[in-house]
């Protein structure tokens, strides 16, 4: 066995801080190599939420002003879209435009409806946004998570169409969805 003699002084660990940064670092790093092939798909929206095919499930929400509002008089008599919104929800006011343009459309068949999510707005910041932003179809506020958890909302800007039985034909989520293809789905 040889023993070189290097000339650099040994150092000391490093502190502790910092070893569990580049242990994180390195988890991070390995966990994007593991992804790096499937990063050319994506889930599809039909993959989150309530199933497709599925029979609604009629939930209670709450109007603006506090009232319950049974969404059973709607679900089964008439086709639906319903949207999980909120105010501070960037996809959400980058899908209103193609929503109204539906909505523009569609409205007479169609029953339009936002259920405001309970997460970080209440039915009083709802309203002020919607009296600086109107919009035609009916906001309802979601104040326990019900709705959300009765149709496994995964996220705001969260739709569902239903068709006229009452039963899921679409879901998507984001900011772009084709909801004119997704409302010709349940007519």
């Amino acid at each position: 066995m040889i023993l070189v003699h290097s000339p650099k002084p040994l150092r000391s660990p490093p502190p502790a801080g910092s070893l569990l940064l580049r242990f994180s670092l390195r988890i991070a790093l390995t966990a994007l190599l593991a992804a790096a092939p499937f990063a050319g798909t994506t889930a599809s929206a039909q993959d989150l939420g309530i199933e497709v095919g599925a029979k609604a499930p009629v939930v209670t929400v709450q109007s603006l002003d506090g009232k319950p509002v049974d969404l059973g008089k709607y679900i089964g008599k008439t086709p639906m879209l319903i949207e999980f919104w909120a105010t501070w929800c960037p996809n959400c006011r980058e899908l209103m435009p193609a929503l109204l343009d539906a909505e523009k459309k569609y409205g007479k068949q169609v029953k339009f409806v936002a259920l405001a999510v309970a997460i970080n707005q209440s039915p009083e910041r709802v309203r002020r946004f919607l009296a600086a932003h109107p919009m035609p179809h009916d906001f309802y506020y979601d104040v326990d998570g019900k709705a959300a958890g009765a149709f496994d909302a995964p996220a705001t800007s969260y739709v569902v169409v239903l068709d006229k039985a009452g039963r899921v034909v679409y879901t998507g989520l984001g900011g772009t969805q084709n909801l004119e293809a997704a409302i010709k789905k349940a007519l």
